[in-house]
């Protein structure tokens, strides 16, 4: 099973110049908390943006360059969506972490999403596909710790396909 974990700023915004453009320590947190011994996909830029491979899960990386390679017994890249089979058919759950070209690609596979929707503008570059409401129910929203570390307003959003 495949769900998609992001975080999303007004008209869709999710970063700009292969960054996130802004710092919320609890976002971080609960995206460790619920990606931790799962199995985490995205695309090659999203990788390099992350700097060091994350602990205690798996990487899959979509790449077309098949020349990328990353020594690491926890880092996978695959050059062919065909290849992801196993993890959009898996009972586990896997996630999608990124950029907006794997969103795209990947959101019609997708059973769940973690949206952290943060209330504020920002200039970017790169943009969550929009969410057809149609196709997803919302199944829990919580208000996002808003104080000196966390600076903005922000909820997170749970949506399961209907």
């Amino acid at each position: 099973m495949l769900s998609i974990i992001v975080a999303i700023a007004n008209k869709n915004v999710i970063g700009k110049d292969n960054t996130l453009i802004w710092h919320l320590p609890e976002d971080l947190k609960r995206f460790k908390t619920i990606t931790s011994g799962k199995t985490i996909i995205m695309g090659r830029r999203t990788f390099e943006s992350l700097g060091r491979v994350l602990p205690n899960r798996k990487h899959i990386v979509l790449c077309n360059d098949m020349e990328m390679k990353i020594d690491n017994e926890n880092v996978e890249v695959v050059s062919d969506i065909k290849c992801l089979d196993k993890y959009i058919n898996s009972d586990e759950e896997n996630f999608i972490i990124g950029g907006a070209t794997i969103y795209k690609l990947l959101m019609p596979y997708a059973n769940k999403m973690y949206i952290t929707k943060i209330n504020q503008d920002f200039d970017g570059d790169a943009f969550f596909p929009e969410i057809k409401e149609e196709e997803w129910k919302v199944v829990d929203i919580q208000k996002g710790l808003r104080n000196e570390e966390n600076p903005f307003d922000y909820d997170y959003i749970t949506y399961i396909r209907k």
